[in-house]
């Protein structure tokens, strides 16, 4: 054979080499797809009709809401091509091993990071919006993927009475935490309307399962799940301003934030929402609270109804108390682990602690990983300026 023909014969083994990598790349990329993405909205449209917020098929904000605000086409494509990693970590994110006591505190918040809490009230635990995967995303491969590993294995988490999720999307909602926490806990999964159909198709038992529409509440004890010591926990689905979907169809799922409510201890879960009048109302009626989860990262100028920013945080955490600003303390979600928006990785932290030093407001701000148990003398750390550096 010529050194010519030998060439071209190596050209034909890379090439078909080449394509059998990306035909397998494709396939692991494809892979769990359709069932990473849910319920069909057959199987949804059932419970969804129960509320007067679903109509022609939809969910819909008490408050005009847009997606995308309507001129910003042009900026957004921008954002995309230029600004698409502004919200990358400049170095490693620091983080901490739980230490969590055997027994649930009166109140307590270790954050996971980006939703991902699990909240101590009056010995009760509850974990929300759990995510355990390196991507969110129905793709194993593509899609945003962690910036810091997730502090815990799922597996040595404490036994858990409740778990609640916001809404669908892939950051808050993921099929494989889910079915992880189905067979390594006994915990019920308290959702907003049509999210149960998700769970279900992930073999989620229908007992573990509780569907709730905003201002509706359910107590532990009416599940038969207090505890003995006659000590029970009101979970309470409250509204929010954003939207759902895991596909091409939009909003034929609820979206919500929670009210945590003990004997002697309150926690509000904002989830992920834009600021709404909705805060202030929550606050008149099971308010006032020890402690708020806000988001405060992947805002933009493009959809400013349904993503806040810091300082609409610092707002929402005085309606949620009634107009006070120094009240409870205030532990800021939803940044930090995902880049999913075209600001800077910190400026969202930093932006509501200056906003919160000005309000009044207390503030502690963890470390993926840390438990904030002190909470009238929360950590003054200011570690992610660390990162920044």
């Amino acid at each position: 054979m010529s050194p010519e023909q030998i060439a071209a014969s190596a050209r034909k083994v890379a090439g078909a080499a080449a394509g059998a990598v990306g035909i397998t790349w494709l396939v692991r990329a494809a892979w769990g797809i359709p069932s990473a993405m849910g319920a069909g909205i057959s199987a949804i449209a059932p419970t969804a009709i129960r509320s007067s917020r679903y109509r022609r098929g939809q969910f819909h904000n008490t408050e005009p809401s847009s997606q995308i605000a309507p001129g910003s086409g042009l900026s957004l494509l921008n954002n995309v091509v230029n600004r698409r990693n502004l919200g990358r970590a400049p170095g490693p994110i620091p983080l901490v091993t739980p230490e969590l006591p055997e027994r649930a505190a009166e109140l307590a918040v270790t954050w996971y990071g980006h939703a991902t809490a699990l909240v101590e009230v009056d010995g009760y635990r509850v974990l929300t919006d759990p995510v355990w995967s390196e991507r969110v995303s129905p793709s194993p491969l593509v899609g945003p993927a962690r910036q810091h590993p997730v502090p815990q294995p799922l597996r040595e988490l404490p036994t858990l009475d409740a778990v609640i999720i916001s809404h669908d999307h892939y950051d808050h909602l993921d099929r494989d935490t889910v079915s992880q926490l189905v067979e390594s806990q006994s915990a019920v999964f308290v959702v907003p309307l049509g999210i149960g159909a998700h769970l279900r198709h992930w073999q989620v038992p229908d007992e573990r399962i509780v569907e709730l529409d905003w201002g509706i509440s359910v107590s532990l004890s009416d599940l038969g799940r207090a505890h003995d010591d006659g000590t029970d926990l009101v979970i309470t689905c409250a509204e929010a301003r954003h939207f759902s979907g895991r596909g091409l169809v939009r909003n034929t799922t609820l979206w919500a934030s929670w009210s945590i409510a003990g004997p002697t201890r309150r926690v509000y879960f904002g989830g992920d929402t834009g600021y709404t009048k909705a805060f202030a109302a929550a606050g008149e009626q099971l308010g006032p609270f020890d402690v708020t989860l806000l988001p405060i990262g992947a805002y933009d100028e493009a959809w400013p109804d349904v993503h806040m920013n810091p300082e609409e945080a610092v707002r929402a955490h005085a309606d949620l108390n009634r107009g006070e600003s120094g009240h409870g303390l205030l532990v800021p979600i939803h940044w930090a682990t995902f880049n999913l928006a075209f600001h800077g990785w910190s400026e969202p932290v930093s932006r509501m602690v200056e906003a919160a030093r000005a309000a009044g407001t207390q503030v502690a701000v963890p470390k993926p990983g840390q438990r904030i148990d002190r909470i009238g003398v929360p950590p003054v750390d200011t570690w992610w300026e660390d990162v920044s550096r």
